[in-house]
């Protein structure tokens, strides 16, 4: 056997050996069978992903039309759990679409406290449809509706949960944008949940919230959550940044949430207890001054202040007035502002350098 021939058979068996650990399973599962598992807990939106849902009523009712009208549909992905339960990976926008339409979405409550019902809209083939809700339709159309299928891909309880973790991270089936945080969200619980848990947590922190000026479109699109997330990788990992800032922060919380990783330590009792206090230092630091709402001031001081966190005392009012000062004196700082503005800073050489202008400043005075 040639080199060449024993290379194949080697490739060929390393694909075969990764595709027996992941088992999957393809099911056509009706519209009403999917809402009667979710309404009994069979199917799980996670409660953070489902805060995701925000198609328009346009789009939610054109998916609608696609249905009544017998357009194919994209299938959905699920993770099975030991107990057979279902959990919702990719599919979210349709069957809370669904759900909507038929009053039976959580998120879809009116001032009342009773679930709204969607009406069509901006529906552009059956043009009939506009204005009607689910109670306006014929039952011929709502049985219809109930009675057609979906393809569930179903990820089987033991598949291996890394690969079925890369599998999820790769899927692309042209649903709505998620932003990098949300994504790392719905995805990084198949390899374990705890890290993702933790930072969900931590971006409840009053001080953090402060801090960073989290408004509420932040929080909409889990960016609170990525400052938390960012915090701890270029406080742990900054060595391993080389030049994609998201795709590093990927890398950082895969890190930490693989169980086979046991190359990165994490440990939650004190990196808790460093968040805690360094955003209670630069919460009475940036008071009426410019808060860190630039994610270059976030960096430099979240980053830059941790050299000196033992020897800081939030409760010395000297000290505090000594930060609140230099502070002032670097966010006003020419040099410092050459090293934040600008094409060409999401780098490691730009970060570290202003990481080391806020460290150097403040050891001038600590």
């Amino acid at each position: 056997m040639s080199g060449h021939q024993q290379d194949d058979i080697d490739l060929i068996g390393a694909i075969d050996e990764k595709v027996s650990k992941i088992h999957t399973a393809g099911l056509d599962i009706s519209l009403s069978e999917l809402s009667d598992m979710y309404d009994v807990g069979e199917l799980i939106i996670q409660p953070e992903y489902q805060r995701l849902f925000r198609w328009s009523e346009g789009k939610q009712s054109r998916f609608i039309e696609s249905i009544l009208i017998g357009m194919p549909l994209p299938p959905i992905f699920v993770i099975e759990k030991e107990d057979n339960v279902y959990i919702l990976i990719d599919g979210l926008q349709r069957i809370s679409s669904y759900l909507h339409f038929r009053g039976l979405h959580p998120d879809c409550v009116d001032d009342q406290g009773s679930r709204s019902m969607l009406n069509l809209t901006d529906c552009d083939i059956v043009e009939e449809l506009n204005g009607c809700s689910y109670d306006d339709l014929p039952k011929a159309l709502q049985i219809k509706l109930r009675r057609s299928f979906i393809r569930v891909v179903v990820i089987k309880a033991g598949s291996d949960a890394r690969l079925s973790y890369y599998m999820f991270k790769r899927l692309n089936t042209g649903g709505e944008q998620l932003t990098d945080q949300e994504i790392r969200n719905c995805t990084i619980r198949l390899l374990d949940d705890t890290f993702n848990e933790f930072i969900t947590r931590l971006s409840e922190n009053e001080d953090f919230k402060i801090c960073a000026d989290i408004s509420e479109r932040k929080i909409n699109q889990k960016q609170d959550q990525e400052l938390v997330l960012r915090f701890f990788a270029f406080k742990n990992y900054r060595d391993n940044y080389i030049h994609n800032v998201g795709d590093f922060m990927t890398e950082y919380m895969e890190a930490v949430s693989d169980p086979e990783n046991t190359d990165v330590s994490f440990d939650y009792f004190e990196e808790r207890t460093i968040f805690d206090k360094t955003f209670k230092i630069l919460r009475i630091v940036t008071e009426g001054r410019p808060r860190l709402s630039r994610v270059y001031y976030y960096e430099a001081f979240t980053i830059g202040i941790q050299k000196y966190l033992d020897v800081i005392d939030p409760l010395d009012p000297e000290m505090m007035r000594k930060l609140k000062s230099e502070y002032d004196s670097i966010i006003t700082d020419p040099e410092f502002h050459e090293i934040i503005t600008g094409g060409g800073k999401n780098y490691p050489k730009p970060l570290q350098k202003r990481i080391l202008f806020v460290e150097n400043r403040l050891g001038g005075i600590l």
